[in-house]
């Protein structure tokens, strides 16, 4: 396992000091760069070793196998649907919709089905094949991959990454790579679990988005601002984003193992954070 692990300086200013007390998670921690004030990882699983987690199929699944990924990602489907119908209703309110979306990390394709009313051509990228062939039944277009995978002479208006960018390693060629991929006024939407939320400040270490390995960066808006603006980004706005859980999946995340439950959904607020951010014309 040693092997597998590195230490890294601050993924997002590359800042090498720290303070204040770390979340210990043996062998993780979670610290806090003094600098810009980023929680992050370190030492992390190397990101050849995670990349492999992600394209195994039964990272939606759930395996004895794995050591991350979701117990069931399609039971969280009557959750994930209405909560991704709502957001998307708000960035109608906002201007943000219409033209031609670029989902990263799709998944399954919910927030792309949930977008047909909303944009006229709707692409997707997931690391897992199974993820894509699944997805594709929601979309335009779904390709293997990451955004490398997507041609960047395709323009799109709008760009969602909706709790992927806790997982990328370096957070400052994703964005820029995002930026590329935009056409001047689009909009790039991410939401990520709030580090600065009362949730974690409540939950310490029990909060559920310590999720590791695989969460390896974690922000708050202040952090999430400056990685846009440090790309060229403008016009950065906060967005509301409840969340929706099954009851079951809630208990799981909050310690109480796989419990039998009434079918039901729990909404609850201030648990992502999510910003939109405008490409300069």
């Amino acid at each position: 396992m040693a092997a597998q692990l590195e230490h890294c300086s601050c993924p997002l200013c590359n800042a090498e000091e720290t303070d204040g007390k770390p979340y210990d998670f043996p062998p993780y921690q979670v610290i806090h760069c003094r600098t810009c004030h980023l929680w992050y990882l370190s030492p992390r699983l190397r990101e050849e070793a995670m990349l492999a987690q992600y394209a195994d199929d039964t990272y939606f699944e759930g395996s004895d196998g794995l050591q991350e990924g979701y117990s069931d990602y399609a039971e969280q489907e009557r959750s994930l649907r209405p909560t991704f119908a709502r957001f998307l209703h708000k960035l109608k309110q906002r201007g943000m919709t219409g033209g031609n979306l670029l989902e990263v990390g799709c998944g399954y394709g919910y927030l792309m089905d949930e977008a047909c009313d909303y944009f006229d051509y709707r692409m997707g990228t997931d690391f897992s094949a199974a993820a894509v062939e699944r997805a594709k039944a929601h979309a335009d277009h779904v390709v293997l991959g990451g955004i490398d995978a997507v041609d960047p002479s395709e323009g799109f208006d709008c760009i969602a990454a909706v709790e992927v960018i806790e997982h990328i390693y370096d957070p400052n060629h994703f964005i820029s790579e995002l930026y590329r991929r935009l056409r001047p006024g689009g909009w790039l939407i991410m939401a990520t679990p709030d580090m600065g939320s009362y949730w974690r400040k409540v939950m310490q270490k029990r909060w559920p988005s310590f999720k590791l390995p695989e969460h390896v960066t974690y922000y708050d808006s202040n952090t999430l601002g400056q990685l846009y603006r440090q790309a060229g980004f403008e016009r950065t706005e906060k967005l509301p984003f409840p969340h929706a859980f099954p009851l079951a999946v809630l208990l799981e995340k909050l310690g109480m193992g796989r419990l039998p439950a009434p079918k039901m959904n729990i909404w609850l607020p201030g648990v992502v954070l999510a910003m939109a951010a405008r490409k300069p014309i």
